[in-house]
């Protein structure tokens, strides 16, 4: 049911109320909604005044914003071999409805918005569609195509045999100067990018490994240009060096970040820049292995068992230092609709429950440049609201099985 215009108010009635996550919860509280907006909170279990008004009764329930994710891939979640041959098998047309797929999983799992960090375009379609109310879907902050270095990390080619790439258009997505860098974040732009997402160092999934694969004029240039339109910035970065490089040219954001060192800390502090950590990408590696052990080619498993191994370090060095820790999984190497995982892994590598909810709400609004519309549940605000049995703030795995969800003042996902 939406409260969208000329619908009556919604009142959502709930048992606690913790409107603003990091500060403490409130008690018996009703929330109005009323034209996709939240218009009022009020103490107690207030009945609805106006005639025909909708009632949610979530008194045994405790009720927070809408979740955010802030690095998934929605057009898939089928990777290593299988992900390959589904890339070369099946239509591109296919890539958006499986985003929406994708997204409709999110969002009934409480993921009310998401930063979408690199496809071909499915899901720049999606977000137009969702926008334009032709799908449901969760709010989409997205990056179009994610930018590389020739034979970088996001350099798809390099799966692929030369016969191949030379029938496959030049890609749109790559830069080696900083000429051709400007040129390619124009491009995104233009595309109808959000935010800009680029790669300082090889990845896990491509077998490109930790190395720099950027120089820094380089590095400059994509983030200057995307902030001089006014676009925010996601880096890629495993190790060190080019967390570092990421860091002294501008980035917003350090996604992955597996490789952390006190310098890096101190730099990070310093700029304001938040931390992504993904840790729920072990998650997906793990299930896809015990599945089948040949999921994925030979170099790049050996990468999977290190980034396994190392996973939840660099949080537990930089959350107690202070760094500004957003949540992301980089749903699409985990499952889709399960991206609450993270948050366990979260608490195991030393962030209190209350804090891991903050970084999904109030810190990740911030680093989407969203706090004005989403993260807390205040008057004015979009009517994203979730809920869930028990008290999450104890128990942060109560958030795998959230069983009431409130898009832009819609029900999406109700007790019943």
């Amino acid at each position: 049911m939406a409260a969208g215009a000329g619908a009556a108010p919604t009142y959502i009635q709930a048992g606690r109320l913790l409107a603003v996550p990091g500060k403490p919860a409130l008690g018996p509280s009703t929330i109005i909604v009323d034209n996709g907006r939240i218009v009022a909170i009020r103490d107690g279990h207030v009945a609805p005044a106006e005639g025909g008004a909708h009632l949610v009764d979530l008194r045994n329930r405790t009720v927070l914003p809408g979740l955010i994710d802030s690095h998934v891939h929605l057009s898939s979640d089928r990777g290593g071999e299988a992900g390959l041959v589904a890339y070369m098998r099946e239509e591109p047309q296919m890539n958006s409805l499986e985003a929406q797929w994708n997204g409709m999983k999110t969002l009934r799992a409480g993921f009310t918005t998401v930063r979408n960090l690199g496809d071909e375009g499915a899901t720049l379609a999606l977000r137009e569609a969702i926008n334009r109310g032709w799908v449901q879907g969760p709010r989409i902050v997205d990056a179009a195509s994610s930018i590389s270095t020739t034979g970088g990390h996001m350099d798809g080619r390099g799966s692929l045999n030369d016969a191949l790439v030379a029938h496959l258009p030049g890609p749109e997505n790559l830069c080696d100067s900083v000429e051709t860098c400007r040129r390619v974040v124009r491009r995104q732009i233009d595309r109808g990018a959000d935010v800009i997402k680029f790669a300082t160092t090889g990845g896990v999934n491509s077998g490109t490994g930790l190395a720099t694969r950027m120089y820094e004029e380089e590095a400059k240039a994509l983030v200057d240009t995307a902030h001089a339109y006014g676009r925010k910035v996601a880096v890629h970065a495993h190790g060190a060096d080019g967390i570092k490089l990421a860091v002294r040219a501008g980035a917003d954001s350090i996604e992955h970040g597996t490789v952390m060192d006190e310098e890096i800390i101190r730099l990070m502090k310093a700029k304001g820049t938040y931390y992504v950590p993904t840790l729920s990408t072990v998650n997906g590696y793990l299930e896809r292995l015990a599945k089948d052990p040949n999921a994925y080619a030979p170099d790049v498993k050996k990468q999977i068992d290190w980034r396994i191994g190392i996973t939840g370090q660099s949080l537990a060095k930089a959350y107690p230092a202070g760094v500004k820790i957003a949540f992301g999984t980089d749903a699409g190497v985990s499952k889709h609709g399960r991206n609450a995982d993270e948050f366990e892994l979260m608490v195991k590598y030393g962030m209190p429950p209350a804090e891991a909810i903050k970084a999904a709400t109030v810190n990740a609004a911030d680093l989407l440049g969203l706090s004005r519309e989403i993260g807390t549940i205040e008057p004015g605000k979009s009517a994203d609201i979730i809920a869930v049995a028990g008290n999450p703030v104890q128990d942060v795995k109560l958030l795998k099985s959230v069983d009431f969800v409130m898009a832009r003042g819609e029900i999406v996902k109700d007790l019943r």
